[in-house]
């Protein structure tokens, strides 16, 4: 059967090469050391994610249970502003985007082996004519996809370190998600697990 992604969705397999992904990570690892990974709590009830996180850019996303989905401008940990986005990954925001507005927010989540990401669709931003720009480093994750709605139809498929995922033009609000990752598939990382970097613009 013929693999087709929705409209507006695309698939950049091995965009970087290995040299670049190692660059890259030297490169979150300055900014995690200015901006620590942190454990974000589900609105409502309080469950931590099985992801850890942090941010780079002017606008950082972050969820806590008292106030929920939102981007602030500062870590919540350190109150101090979120580091500037790389200037690889504003090339790479320029290469896939389509736009010319600059994104003001890169997400940076680590998965450990055992960590996932429940279906969602990125609605937390008011530049839904931007899309959202994804990196993929260290180990394989298994990646799924589907419509508008959260009981539309999905597909899966691989992720591998240096792939890049673009979301946007009319499935934008595409629900998506990580539904396992690959251990040991990659030698990337020194302790394994695997990065999702993903660019967004904020703001109208």
């Amino acid at each position: 059967m013929t693999f087709v992604l929705p409209k507006g969705i695309r698939h950049i397999p091995a965009y970087l090469d290995r040299s670049e992904q190692v660059a890259l990570v030297e490169t979150i690892r300055s900014i995690v050391e200015e901006a620590p990974l942190y454990t974000p709590h589900m609105p409502r009830n309080g469950q931590p994610m099985s992801v850890r996180m942090t941010n780079c850019g002017t606008l950082g996303w972050y969820t806590d249970k008292a106030e929920g989905y939102r981007y602030i401008s500062a870590h919540p940990v350190t109150s101090k502003p979120w580091p500037a986005i790389p200037l690889k990954l504003m090339e790479i925001w320029q290469e896939f985007s389509g736009v010319e507005k600059d994104p003001e927010a890169c997400l940076i989540n680590f998965y450990a082996p055992e960590a996932k990401m429940g279906l969602h669709a990125d609605i937390d931003e008011k530049a839904f004519d931007c899309p959202v720009v994804s990196v993929s480093l260290g180990d394989d994750c298994l990646f799924r996809v589907g419509g508008l709605a959260r009981k539309d139809k999905t597909q899966s498929f691989r992720l591998c370190s240096g792939d890049i995922v673009v979301i946007g033009g009319e499935n934008r609000k595409a629900y998506h998600g990580v539904d396992r990752i690959y251990p040991n598939t990659s030698d990337l990382l020194k302790s394994g697990g695997r990065i999702n970097l993903t660019l967004r613009r904020v703001n109208a």
